[in-house]
């Protein structure tokens, strides 16, 4: 057994280590090709401000609002006001060079209240001139449909993603989408980590619509080993039924590319022992196959079938032919890498987000941290990951084109503006994870694009204002935009010109504080 002194000094060791190597990567613009999408994203709920211009209710408004869901009691009425402030976000996009963005149309503020309701004209004309902006400034609009939010009227109705009601809901809000907007927006993307929400929202009801059953959480209503993957199965036939309209009515006129976005992670056993390695295996297929396997291989994985059974559903015959109608492209949100440990061969404590697949997963091995730490809990700077993720995806899915959609940095929201602003963090991270994405296009994988997450400070969800994820500092009160060091660092490294130049002793130390 090590002593804690021991301990210590590995800890500090590991640290140094990890930043030290972090402060001496380099990666320039002309290692991607010339037409790799740079660019950054947002949400359209994390920074719109909600209840603008005709917009309905959706289930995060109706969420937020209730006390204790969220951290710091407060709520995205506002956000960012990015509704009322989109041109002046659109001209500090152009500032950076970056030639694509990334952001999600708020369902509710479309359709305010599904197809119970007429379409809202303020919510087309405030996305046309979004995209319009973004167009006359050679940005390339990257458009999500669903980034977790929809009219809170469906969840009232029928439970929204609980019931098969809402596959033609959601095709019919793609087809309004793809008639408004598809003769500008070339790139489609169906459903945002869908991974991510369905667990928060149907295993451990942390999120909306809180549902779940002990021992993952103690909701009021819910079931935790099949609702997840009701969900699942319905969102996975909303993306076919959505894909096949646009393929069919839209896609040969407008001349764009549709695909879906999952948010895995990296996993490493904890032991190198085949009951880890195997519960690492399980982990990324929970986290990429419960979707991309449905959608691009016609089944749900194996590896899930074996572990869950009767508990997840059956595609009929004529679902499955539905399902030939495959992607495009994958978006791949990914932020950290975890230890994997198996739950079957030995007891370990429940993981409220993946003890469905009779595994746990952790930032920790022998009290050493996987890699520097972050703002946000059980993220960790590990750059070699993102290579690790992308190769497996690659190998997985016949290199089926990839776009790294998020991948960022959080602070906490504690400290001076000045401070906040000297984010030599998130510079770091961006110059290290851009050379391991560059590695795996080295050794063939079909990478076309990357965004930072995220472009603005931002509502982080039930976290609230309490992390910032952004390249721009916003101040919350008066909603003045100033661009961080890491935006300097990403306009320089998309422009050619050494905008940021840090003495390495220097970097160093400022990561070790």
């Amino acid at each position: 057994m090590l002593s804690r002194q021991m301990k210590t000094i590995l800890f500090a060791l590991s640290l140094f280590s990890a930043f030290f190597f972090l402060a001496f990567s380099t990666i320039e613009r002309n290692e991607f090709p010339d037409d790799f999408l740079f660019g950054t994203a947002t949400s359209s709920f994390q920074v719109e401000g909600s209840l603008k211009g005709g917009k309905g209710l959706s289930n995060w408004d109706v969420f937020t609002h209730i006390p204790g869901t969220i951290a710091d009691g407060s709520d995205a009425d506002v956000a960012d006001d990015h509704y009322s402030l989109f041109r002046e976000d659109i001209e500090l996009l152009h500032s950076l060079g970056v030639n694509s963005y990334r952001f999600s149309l708020a369902w509710s503020r479309i359709l305010p209240k599904g197809r119970f309701e007429g379409i809202n004209p303020e919510g087309i004309a405030f996305y046309n001139d979004l995209i319009d902006a973004l167009v006359q400034k050679g940005i390339q609009p990257f458009v999500t449909l669903h980034h977790f939010e929809i009219p809170q009227e469906l969840e009232e109705r029928y439970a929204s993603w609980l019931s098969s009601q809402i596959i033609e809901d959601f095709a019919y809000f793609a087809e309004v989408c793809f008639t408004a907007f598809g003769d500008r927006v070339k790139y489609w993307t169906t459903f945002n980590e869908p991974n991510t929400f369905l667990k928060f929202g149907y295993l451990n009801g942390r999120w909306t619509p809180r549902r779940c059953s002990p021992p993952y959480g103690h909701c009021e209503a819910g079931d935790s080993e099949t609702e997840p993957y009701i969900a699942g199965h319905n969102l996975i036939l909303s993306h076919a039924a959505a894909t096949d309209i646009y393929r069919k009515k839209f896609q040969a006129a407008q001349g764009g590319k549709i695909g879906i976005v999952v948010s895995p992670n990296w996993y490493e056993p904890l032991r190198n022992t085949p009951e880890d390695l195997s519960a690492a295996h399980r982990l990324l297929v929970s986290d990429v196959g419960w979707f991309l396997d449905p959608i691009i291989l016609g089944d749900y994985p194996f590896e899930m079938r074996e572990v869950l059974r009767s508990k997840l559903p059956n595609f009929t015959l004529e679902e499955k032919e539905l399902l030939k109608i495959k992607v495009d492209f994958i978006g791949i949100n990914h932020y950290t890498s975890l230890y994997a440990k198996d739950c079957i061969s030995s007891p370990c404590a429940l993981d409220p987000l993946n003890g469905n697949m009779h595994a746990s997963a952790s930032g920790t091995r022998d009290g050493l941290l996987i890699g520097p730490p972050t703002g946000m809990p059980h993220f960790f700077v590990v750059p070699y990951g993102i290579e690790k993720i992308i190769m497996y995806v690659k190998d997985r899915y016949n290199n089926t084109p990839m776009y790294i959609t998020e991948n960022g940095y959080s602070d906490n929201n504690v400290g001076t503006k000045d401070e906040l602003v000297n984010d030599i963090k998130r510079v770091h991270f961006m110059q290290n994870y851009l050379p391991y994405v560059n590695s795996a296009m080295r050794s063939g994988a079909d990478v076309r694009g990357y965004f930072a997450w995220s472009f603005l400070d931002n509502f982080e969800w039930t976290l609230g204002y309490t992390k910032r994820f952004g390249i721009v500092y916003v101040d919350y009160e008066t909603m003045a935009r100033t661009p961080k060091l890491s935006a300097e660092w990403y306009k320089g490294f998309l422009t050619g010109n050494e905008i940021v130049s840090m003495d390495k002793k220097h970097a160093i130390y400022i990561c070790l504080e």
